[in-house]
């Protein structure tokens, strides 16, 4: 199904955090600039946490999941699972240390948000597309246009 232009950013964000999902997984290809020794990943890891999935989440719980609470079961429940990883997921990012276990928790992470990005485009969104109409979808779409102007605006000052 085509991407509705209201959840396209999300989309778009869910790119970056794929790439690093996929490098701080064992034995990841070798991917662009980003680092390849485990320090390196846990650091590049919280960087991209504080620079774009903590914003990302924020998104998603303001602007998303308010206009599709109470319009179908399966949908809420789906919601309580993703607010539940993201809860999960900036606890295991933010509280990665180095440590003899480092590798390991860091191929737990990549797994992890994978599954996670993964749940959004598959059911999330595409469910989402179904249950909102064109307004809804609109005025959600104002909501990111808005929040992504003050967070450049932010990052430039």
């Amino acid at each position: 199904m085509k991407r509705h232009p209201a959840l396209i950013p999300l989309s778009e964000d869910h790119h970056q955090a794929l790439l690093l999902a996929m490098n701080l997984k064992k034995n990841a290809p070798k991917i662009n600039n980003l680092p390849t020794d485990p320090l390196g990943k846990m650091n590049y890891a919280k960087e991209i946490y504080y620079k774009e999935l903590e914003h990302h989440f924020r998104d998603e719980e303001q602007f998303v999941f308010p206009f599709i609470k109470g319009k179908d079961e399966s949908l809420d429940q789906l919601v309580l699972e993703i607010m539940g990883e993201h809860i999960i997921l900036k606890n295991k990012i933010i509280g990665l240390n180095e440590n003899p276990n480092l590798v390991n928790q860091l191929n737990e992470i990549g797994e992890m948000l994978e599954l996670h990005v993964r749940k959004e485009e598959r059911m999330l969104f595409e469910k989402t597309q179904l249950v909102l109409n064109d307004e809804e979808l609109k005025l959600i779409k104002n909501k990111f246009d808005e929040s992504r102007s003050q967070n450049k605006s932010c990052k430039t000052k």
